[in-house]
């Protein structure tokens, strides 16, 4: 029996040839034509997706034959796991396959605001040789909270023990023991949010992480402390975050995601001096994409093929045909 598999975004070659030469699938490729993914989801046993493509609950009740979703990459905020889950859809993403790109991104916009990189280099393409004014600070030496340590937030631990920094974590899923042996301190949200120089961002968007960095904790925030969020943009309320930095309460700030994606041109985060900002490019790695797409597509084929679950965010009966 042939089982039907849609790839709905652009996915590495390498992986969709996980799933080509198996002769009992069949892969059908809308990537760049979003008119043809519902007429396509019809037939569809397997939808592949990555961030360009909204897995809603209206497009999961119209695929009747739909049985499983991959989201090449971690996060699953496009998808309505709520709904997949009430129709037995198991929902598959590549938990590992960013982790290093991502906490390697995360690092360099810290080194970039600390030494204040971009500014130097644009004075330099416009002729400037200003080494006063962009003299920066070192990362050794100060205190770096992270907030979720999982995969992506215990590499940037790493990375930033192995540059001086010492580090302190909140995560709830943790607990203190395991947080040592990752070579950090677990401590609650409010100490690390008053005690960090630096706060990272490394968790799931949920209703519990909505906003999680408001108004309240912003103003709670270490005076002169650095924001990162690598993670997803609805974690930060952008409105407060702007306020925080023009009152000067926060140094700076470096966001790679947002609240709505693309940023709008006329967002007034790209006009502030103290926001270095990138176009969610984290895991937009030559490695992380190849990673992400040949996981994603071993795990759709073990599947369909043979009924193995690996990499499920939801819990679901695996339905038969």
């Amino acid at each position: 029996m042939t089982h039907v598999v849609v790839l709905a975004d652009d996915i590495a070659e390498a992986g969709v040839a996980v799933l080509r030469h198996l002769p009992d699938l069949e892969v059908v490729s809308v990537a760049g034509r979003p008119d043809l993914l519902d007429g396509a989801l019809a037939r569809a046993d397997g939808l592949i997706v990555r961030s360009d493509t909204t897995v809603g609950r209206e497009r999961i009740e119209q695929a009747a034959r739909l049985r499983v979703i991959g989201r090449a990459g971690t996060g699953v905020d496009n998808i309505d796991v709520d709904a997949a889950t009430e129709r037995g859809i198991v929902v598959l993403t590549a938990a590992g396959a960013t982790t290093i790109s991502a906490a390697e991104h995360t690092v360099a916009l810290l080194l970039a605001l600390f030494h204040h990189i971009p500014q130097a280099a644009a004075s330099m393409r416009d002729g400037a040789w200003d080494r006063k004014r962009f003299a920066g600070s070192e990362l050794a030496g100060k205190r770096l909270g992270v907030v979720g340590l999982g995969r992506i937030g215990t590499r940037v631990a790493e990375i930033a023990r192995a540059l001086g920094m010492t580090v302190v974590a909140h995560d709830p899923l943790l607990s203190p023991e395991r947080a040592a042996e990752l070579g950090a301190n677990a401590v609650p949200l409010d100490d690390l949010l008053r005690e960090a120089d630096v706060v990272s961002l490394h968790l799931p968007l949920t209703r519990g992480t909505y906003h999680l960095i408001d108004r309240e904790r912003l103003a709670a925030m270490k005076p002169g402390a650095v924001l990162v969020n690598t993670a997803r943009g609805r974690l930060v309320d952008q409105d407060a975050l702007l306020e925080a930095l023009e009152s000067g309460r926060l140094a700076g700030a470096a966001l790679d995601v947002f609240e709505a994606e693309p940023l709008p041109a006329d967002s007034p985060l790209r006009r502030s001096e103290r926001l270095l900002l990138t176009p969610h490019l984290a895991a937009s790695t030559a490695e992380a994409q190849m990673r992400g797409a040949i996981e994603i597509c071993e795990c759709m084929r073990d599947f369909l093929v043979d009924g193995l679950v690996r990499g499920a965010v939801n819990d679901v009966a695996v339905r038969s045909r």
